[in-house]
């Protein structure tokens, strides 16, 4: 809640110190005055408006660098809170392991051979 009062006071400020620089004569506008143009800053007094736009674009100034620093304040804040929170510890990834290449070669059972026994095989019977 109070971030959000913070973020609108330094966005006002911020649009109103540029309208303000904006309004405001530069320096090479007095010498008009020579010829003639001084009649038009009788609106904000004899001293012209030079000293009122001064002023308050430097008090605006002011609260735009502390609505800054509170802002800079309330990002610190969050990123801590978000370091604070707790990751789970990662899991245990269990590279498979290899058989030994021995393990992998069939080994053929051993069959108990008889010495009177051919090498042919039984006879299909015929139909």
């Amino acid at each position: 809640m109070l971030e959000t009062v913070v973020v609108v006071f330094h966005l006002l400020a911020a649009l109103g110190v540029v309208a303000l620089v904006l309004l405001q004569q530069g320096k090479g506008a007095d010498a008009g005055a020579s010829f003639g143009a001084g009649a038009s800053n009788t609106v904000f007094g004899s001293q012209g408006s030079s000293t009122f736009l001064s002023k308050f674009t430097a008090i605006l100034a002011a609260g735009f660098f502390i609505t800054s620093l509170g802002l800079g304040y309330f990002a610190k804040e969050k990123a801590h809170q978000l370091t604070q929170v707790g990751l789970p510890a990662p899991a245990a990834v269990e590279a498979p392991t290899q058989k030994p290449a021995t393990d992998d070669v069939p080994v053929l059972q051993e069959q108990k051979t008889d010495v009177n026994a051919t090498d042919v095989p039984p006879a299909q019977e015929q139909k």
